[in-house]
């Protein structure tokens, strides 16, 4: 099988502006670090709580919900490597649109389950009808969408749910820096999961911490297949700080947004064309199409950018919103290659 490839990453030591991971630019609260520092050598010593209580506990009382309806995960890729081995046996389908996320394959294919990517609709809607005719037995959606940045309404998410006869994983990785969000179907559809990571929003990539929200029952069979001791102490005493730090995150999301628009704007200056995002990132495509051959004139220039040499892809670079000067320095730099 081929295996997941994930973006760039600079040497130790090596000087680049880094746009290709879709990190957040801003640091993180600074009462992550206050938990960091308090962790105590004897809590080191000791098993952490198997299922991250503190933090499913503060997360609950964020978002309005219980306990028992959050699961917590090493980050959303473990979230979803639960969630495979939970909905899906070897005889089943997973189904996603397509292009998404590419881990989705990859764990359907360890997990020796079948896969079915589905070409998404005319301006990235949902293709309810083809995910439907694939018969899956789970469906991922990632929500904001990896790599388009585009984003499908609850309303349509919730038509598939009804029709399913399965489970609809949304993967709102990136939901923190959109408009809306399908949290409250959890409520409503027994058969939707919400998963959601502390590495873009809260910037905590480098952490690895990630939850989902679902029904308690379904909580209950996903609790079963996750590794015992998934979520270490420290990890766990950050991410509870960061989730109520609400007010550090929120301020740190505009900032994102706003650049966002900023950014969307100067490409499309240059030639660009931008497809509407609602992440931390755009997809641009590139003025007379080789994407390639710019990325990798960037990165001589020491600015890292993301590349997918693939139908429907290879003609964009996506681009991850980076604090003012960052963003100032590509624009400047993308000036004087394209001139």
């Amino acid at each position: 099988m081929s295996g997941y490839v994930p973006g760039e990453q600079p040497r130790a030591g090596e000087r680049v502006i880094k746009l290709n991971t879709n990190e957040n630019p801003y640091p993180p609260s600074p009462k992550v670090m206050e938990a960091i520092r308090d962790v105590g050598a004897d809590v080191l010593r000791k098993y952490p709580n198997p299922t991250a209580d503190a933090f499913r506990d503060a997360a609950g009382s964020v978002l309005g919900f219980g306990r028992d309806w959050i699961i917590a995960g090493n980050g959303s890729d473990d979230i979803l490597a639960i969630a495979t081995r939970t909905f899906l046996s070897s005889k089943d389908v997973l189904a996603y649109p397509d292009p998404t996320y590419s881990l989705y394959p990859v764990l359907a294919e360890i997990n020796e389950s079948g896969r079915a990517a589905v070409a998404w609709e005319d301006g990235f809607d949902l293709p309810v009808e083809g995910l439907l005719a694939a018969r899956p037995r789970a469906v991922f959606l990632a929500n904001p969408n990896a790599p388009t940045g585009t984003f499908v309404a609850p309303a349509r998410v919730a038509e598939l749910a009804r029709r399913l006869d399965g489970v609809v994983l949304v993967d709102e990785a990136y939901v923190d820096f959109a408009d809306e969000n399908c949290l409250e179907l959890v409520r409503e559809y027994p058969n939707v999961v919400v998963s959601r990571t502390l590495s873009k929003a809260y910037s905590l990539a480098g952490l690895r911490f990630g939850y989902a929200v679902a029904r308690p029952r379904v909580i209950e069979q996903m609790m079963k297949v996750k590794d015992s001791y998934n979520c270490d102490a420290v990890a766990t005493a950050a991410a509870t700080a960061a989730i109520l730090d609400q007010d550090w995150a929120r301020d740190n999301w505009a900032k994102v947004r706003s650049e966002r628009r900023r950014l969307t704007e100067e490409l499309g200056r240059l030639g660009f064309r931008v497809l509407p995002s609602q992440a931390n990132f755009v997809l641009a495509r590139v003025p007379g199409g080789a994407a390639g051959e710019l990325k990798d004139r960037l990165k001589a220039e020491g600015i890292l950018v993301r590349y997918f040499d693939k139908p429907g892809l290879s003609d964009k670079l996506r681009i991850t919103v980076g604090s003012p000067q960052e963003n100032e320095a590509l624009i400047r730099t993308l000036r004087n290659l394209l001139t």
